[in-house]
């Protein structure tokens, strides 16, 4: 049995706990990152064929931390947003124009952001990767946390001084820790698609509300769009096995000819939805990020970037504490990072869920209300530039970065 000590062990190497690694690297802790699969294998689930919708001040987060030129070959720029009911008129429409940026966002395949992740921890300047890694028990208390590793060598012990899990919804070390999570299953299933209309997008993001479900089609470079296609989860094996051409025409039916007929459908994938809040954002010396603490509905396109401003707001602190000798797992910095977080991860999870519930309910009464929502937002200066600031990662409590980032 091996053992080992740092001054931070990330236990997850996906996108969030990767950009965490990455702006403590630039402190002088050493930092290791554990992850249960090696980043550019196949199966990496958190680098797998689906895209991630990023705010524009996400994009920014990465061009500080230096990764987002490896990244922006493969992004997609979202330059307008328009969001819909079927059958109702009302709707609201968000513009980079008025918002006087580049972009909105950006759509950017996860495999393009694994291997910009991959390239930064094998340059050696980024953080320490160990993997395969898996974690199998965690002691929070003491002057160190510690973990335990399977890993191809035999088991391997590290102990840390700040140990942050990042290991996703259903996370192994929250689990070991004894924190509970609420948890509520939306009765639906996303299938993940990428899709070409015969018209083009123009860099156009479309969230349609429909009675079986949300459909969003984001830019996916020139002609196609990423598709995430919302079934009720009792129906979603069926839809899965649908040929392509009835398939394309349910969407064509939910979705409408605002991008012409669809023509073509990619592979498609069946993810079941669900909303997952931790019951705790700190124990002991672990601090929980990212999907380890808030798994959301996708509607909106929230979750990640939920999840990146978790990491920068720890980095921050932690930041800031090494350079003025304070131990990064002290109590009192760790409480200060669940207190600063606890209004953004209630909020935005508040708001997703309230999305995905109120266009569950197909009666005309609730139906006309939300038509008449979506129309005052689009009418209401105020209240849209609010839901833009939201949508790009600029409102609330930020991290330095992001303010510094614009």
């Amino acid at each position: 049995m091996g053992v080992r000590e740092v001054d931070v062990l990330i236990i997850g190497g996906g996108m969030v706990g990767a950009s965490l690694a990455t702006a403590l690297a630039r402190t002088q802790l050493e930092v290791l990152v554990a992850e249960a699969m090696p980043l550019r294998e196949a199966g990496q689930p958190s680098y797998d064929d689906r895209s991630t919708a990023i705010a524009w001040g996400s994009s920014r987060v990465f061009e500080r931390l230096g990764l987002w030129g490896r990244m922006a070959a493969e992004a997609s720029a979202i330059h307008r947003v328009h969001v819909s009911e079927q059958g109702r008129f009302g709707a609201t429409r968000i513009d980079r124009e008025q918002q006087r940026v580049p972009a909105l966002g950006f759509l950017v395949p996860n495999r393009a952001m694994g291997a910009a992740f991959a390239q930064h921890f094998e340059s050696g300047l980024g953080p320490q990767l160990l993997a395969p890694a898996k974690l199998t028990a965690l002691e929070p208390a003491g002057d160190r946390a510690e973990g335990s590793f399977a890993t191809p060598d035999g088991e391997l012990r590290v102990r840390a001084r700040l140990v942050v899990a990042a290991d996703g919804a259903a996370s192994t070390a929250r689990s070991l820790l004894g924190i509970g999570a609420s948890t509520h299953d939306y009765g639906q299933t996303a299938i993940i698609s990428n899709v070409t209309p015969s018209r083009r997008h123009g860099g156009t993001a479309y969230e349609r509300f429909t009675s079986a479900g949300p459909v969003a089609l984001l830019p996916h470079g020139e002609a196609r769009c990423n598709l995430i296609y919302t079934v009720d989860s009792a129906a979603a094996a069926d839809a899965m096995a649908l040929d392509d051409t009835a398939f394309l025409a349910a969407l064509q039916a939910r979705f409408g000819w605002r991008l012409g007929r669809f023509e073509q459908v990619g592979a498609r994938f069946a993810y079941p939805l669900s909303l997952v809040l931790s019951e705790a954002a700190v124990c002991g010396r672990v601090a929980l990020i990212g999907n380890a603490a808030h798994s959301l509905h996708p509607v909106a396109g929230q979750g990640f970037n939920l999840g990146l401003r978790d990491a920068m707001a720890l980095a921050e602190l932690v930041g800031d504490a090494a350079a003025a000798g304070v131990d990064p797992g002290d109590s009192a910095l760790l409480q200060r990072y669940a207190d600063w977080r606890r209004a953004d991860q209630r909020n935005v999870s508040m708001f997703t869920d309230a999305l995905a519930r109120a266009f569950a309910n197909t009666g005309p009464a609730a139906s006309a209300a939300r038509s008449l929502a979506l129309l005052a937002v689009d009418l209401l200066p105020p209240v849209k530039r609010g839901l833009a600031a939201a949508t790009m990662g600029r409102a609330g409590g930020l991290p330095r970065i992001l303010r510094e980032s614009g």
